[in-house]
């Protein structure tokens, strides 16, 4: 799912499927192990007794889907090195708010690491604003319908695998969990269709709203699929989260990242970011509605507290994915990493040897 997947998800530049492909598969492998052996150092300095296995591997491929994220937003801009140098980065940033949240909140570690899509779409925009804007006269962020197709290939694959993804982690809770998400994934799958159709002049659906929205639900329920304990309720969240990123990516595109200066070259914002966010405010009211189930509401001071530890954690979240996006973009515009020029984004010639180019070939 996120090799394979997220590579041709990212794959919608038209002059930029090898590296979107290529360089995604490279961060992956990379920042797993990284990742791998970041936990088992920190494992073994606090003297407890490292027990490295297929959960460490688990948690280190939810930990790279952040990275994965962000690179969308800054595709086709930063190098190779830049973009090792992220991961890394990253990697250690992501690690440290999820210790703050399980340490601090008292935030179960499963759902520590389902923060992964607040944190990789805010850290991905941060990041993005760093980078200097394309020249308007660009035309090489188009994509075309190929590079859509793959792109919307990579999207499906996804789909598929969302339910294992967001179960991976769940403990005892992981049949409901498959349940919910594939629930909402339906919903917003058919809801994306619909409101593609509604939203475009002549009724007919875009490709870049299939791909940037059914996906939606799935990251809406990341954070309640244990908690929702009718089908109903995860299908209301998966078209909330599908109208949401539809929506969002009109509004934002036209709207928030013009006044801004932001470049978000994938969508990661109202693809996996403002369905986050959805999801965010949905886990409080579902948290708080069960508590206040089981005390009867008589013990209103401890829904303020849980209600409050689940905001801090997400501000907490969004926050340091803002502040750790920022501070990286500075690093990777230092002049040792040689940061590309504007001329030379969003193309593979950069980077690969294409032949079939070659004079006298």
């Amino acid at each position: 799912m996120v090799i394979f997947g997220f590579g041709f998800f990212l794959m919608v530049l038209r002059r930029y499927g090898f590296s979107s492909t290529g360089f995604n598969f490279l961060l992956v492998v990379l920042g797993v192990q990284f990742s791998v052996l970041a936990e088992d150092l920190f494992v073994f300095l606090t003297g407890k007794q490292s027990q490295v296995g297929l959960e460490s591997l688990a948690k280190a491929l939810v930990s790279m889907t952040a990275v994965v994220i962000s690179t969308g937003a800054i595709l086709g801009k930063a190098n190779p090195v830049q973009l090792i140098v992220m991961t890394l980065v990253e990697l250690i940033f992501f690690y440290v708010s999820r210790w703050i949240n399980r340490k601090f909140l008292e935030v179960p570690e499963h759902l520590s690491a389902m923060h992964v899509f607040l944190f990789g779409a805010y850290f991905g925009l941060a990041l993005a604003s760093r980078f200097p804007e394309a020249p308007p006269g660009l035309d090489k962020n188009r994509s075309t319908p190929k590079s859509e197709l793959f792109s919307v290939l990579g999207t499906v694959f996804v789909w598929v695998f969302w339910p294992s993804f967001n179960s991976i982690l769940a403990g005892s809770e992981k049949m409901k969990t498959v349940l919910s998400t594939y629930l909402a994934l339906a919903v917003s799958a058919v809801a994306a269709f619909m409101l593609s159709a509604l939203t475009s002049k002549d009724g007919k659906f875009r490709m870049a709203d299939i791909r940037s929205a059914v996906l939606a639900g799935g990251v809406t329920v990341s954070y309640t699929a244990e908690l929702i304990k009718h089908p109903w309720i995860a299908m209301i969240l998966g078209l909330l989260g599908s109208v949401i990123a539809i929506l969002g990516s009109h509004c934002v595109q036209r709207c928030f990242n013009p006044a801004l200066k932001l470049q978000d070259t994938s969508g990661v914002h109202f693809t996996f970011g403002l369905p986050a966010v959805l999801g965010a405010v949905a886990a409080v009211v579902l948290k708080v509605v069960a508590r206040g189930t089981e005390t009867q509401w008589n013990e209103l001071s401890r829904l303020g507290y849980d209600a409050f530890v689940n905001i801090g954690a997400f501000c907490q979240t969004i926050s340091t994915a803002l502040v750790t996006g920022l501070v990286t973009g500075l690093i990777l515009n230092i002049k040792l990493l040689k940061a590309v020029h504007v001329s030379k984004y969003f193309d593979d010639q950069s980077y690969w040897e294409f032949p079939h180019l070659s004079v006298g070939f």
